[in-house]
């Protein structure tokens, strides 16, 4: 325990972000650079050392917290960044936006603000690309055997960077122009600028991961022949399939799925456009969604202009503090304020959209709700609460519903789908067909990053047993856990 009395002398302290009229000028990372450093030795040292520490079952990957919160505390950054990536392929990605369920598990928690976590894992990353202690780990003998990974999110690329370091070789397919899967376009750039996925993709080139973008697997090139070339297949191609709301005036112009919209705004930082195709400047905007991703839709109309932004919810306004059937190690659904928040727009509650309507160039110009209630587990509209609010654009942040089968992939390889529409897989993360496996949300359906990472590590652990009998790899988290799925 590095500071026995810290959890009881240091309060929390949490990273500061910066004015919001200075934020909204730009699509910098909304934390004042540096802030955490000050302050994030004595925060590691609020870590009480638990015999027992909840923490872990509270992260996915079974991040080592004490140990690289002791380091921390002693400022031994290099030793805390090799504790942080026995673990986590990728922490600053999961210190930027995982929501933290390890501090929901954390025992100081109990009766006081928890340990901040994630801000302790972001610093010691940083602290550890700033030190040079973030470097290739090229294989030492490579084994001769191949692997396809289809897509380039967070479980694509944990899977296929251990891969690549068990000494396969591993090539990496992404359908968009650039790596990233939805860190690179779902994610706004204020809350994790790209040059953090940029210096991953360029460790794990140097480790030797090839990357192939542009390429669409079941349009581009067919399951057949991915297979022919490869030993093994990695699915991680997501639950990219967004969530409708088939109501009247669904078809009229400026409705959009939220990743049309976000894509194209992240496109305009790439220096792909000049200004996006669609935007929210001098309009009435409306999110539908009540989630992070309506919440990155909030933070980006904001940046963009918008007259006004309402964001929706058809679930009841959550508490501030754990309701009783979500005790604490639990991952509990609480009120939250994000960045995005502080920046203005409103939030409406127990509400549901009942139609849009639009103008006479079919251009949608008001959407039409009404207030909703539970009653004997259903949800029934309430009378006499119908109104209306002015809305040039609205994007639809409701979630998504499964694995794009459009393009054929599922279809061509003969997978078999769960009960619930995502691709089913045994203990090892293998599906009905020989050689092929799957990880992530594809798998798993729409959960977190961190959950994300976990699954992309065993996965791999799952390819490696099967191209050489036995693995060495870390097998953190199991297919059939779904305890803290949020």
């Amino acid at each position: 325990m590095a500071d026995p009395k810290g959890f009881l002398t240091t309060p929390r302290e949490t990273a500061c972000t910066r004015p919001v009229a200075d934020r909204l000028k730009d699509w910098n990372e909304v934390y004042v650079p540096g802030s955490l450093l000050p302050i994030i030795s004595k925060q590691a040292g609020r870590c009480m050392d638990c015999g027992i520490p909840f923490c872990h079952n509270g992260c996915p990957l079974g991040n080592l917290i004490p140990e690289w919160n002791d380091f921390s505390y002693r400022e031994d950054w290099t030793a805390a960044s090799e504790r942080l990536h026995a673990t986590n392929n990728f922490p600053e990605f999961t210190g930027r936006l995982c929501p933290a369920p390890c501090e929901s598990a954390c025992v100081l928690g109990i009766n006081q603000p928890a340990v901040t976590i994630k801000n302790v894992e972001v610093s010691i990353i940083d602290k550890a690309w700033d030190n040079g202690d973030v470097t290739p780990q090229a294989p030492e003998r490579l084994s001769g055997k191949t692997a396809a990974v289809i897509g380039s999110g967070p479980a694509g690329l944990a899977a296929a960077q251990q891969l690549t370091r068990a000494g396969h070789t591993v090539v990496v397919y992404e359908r968009a122009d650039r790596i990233g899967g939805l860190l690179r376009y779902g994610i706004p750039e204020f809350k994790m600028e790209k040059v953090h996925i940029n210096r991953r993709i360029e460790q794990m080139r140097a480790e030797g991961t090839k990357f192939r973008t542009g390429v669409e697997v079941g349009r581009d090139i067919t399951a057949t022949d991915l297979r022919k070339r490869f030993d093994a297949v990695v699915v991680a191609a997501g639950a990219t399939v967004s969530r409708d709301l088939p109501v009247p005036g669904r078809e009229l112009n400026g409705i959009h799925f939220a990743m049309e919209y976000l894509p194209l705004a992240n496109k305009v930082q790439e220096g792909d456009f000049m200004a996006p195709p669609i935007t929210a400047e001098g309009k009435h905007v409306v999110v539908i969604g009540g989630g992070d991703t309506g919440a990155d839709c909030v933070g980006t109309a904001h940046r963009q202009g918008a007259a006004s932004v309402t964001q929706l919810e058809i679930m009841p306004k959550p508490g501030e503090d754990r309701n009783s059937n979500q005790p604490w190690p639990t991952f509990p659904m609480l009120y939250k304020v994000t960045s995005a928040h502080e920046e203005g727009g409103e939030r409406v509650y127990s509400v549901s959209t009942t139609h849009f309507e639009g103008d006479e160039d079919g251009n949608v110009q008001a959407l039409h709700l009404v207030e909703v209630a539970f009653e004997d587990g259903k949800l029934v509209q309430k009378p006499g609460t119908e109104r209306v609010l002015p809305a040039q654009l609205v994007t639809l942040a409701m979630g998504f519903t499964g694995t794009d089968q459009a393009n054929g992939l599922v279809q061509q390889f003969g997978l078999e789908l769960d009960a619930r529409g995502n691709i089913d897989r045994d203990a090892s993360y293998a599906t009905n067909v020989d050689g092929v496996f799957v990880a992530g949300d594809a798998g798993r359906g729409q959960s977190l990053i961190v959950w994300a990472i976990a699954e992309g590590r065993s996965a791999a652990r799952g390819v490696d047993r099967f191209l050489t009998g036995s693995s060495a790899l870390p097998y953190p988290v199991k297919p059939t856990d779904r305890s803290l799925t949020v």
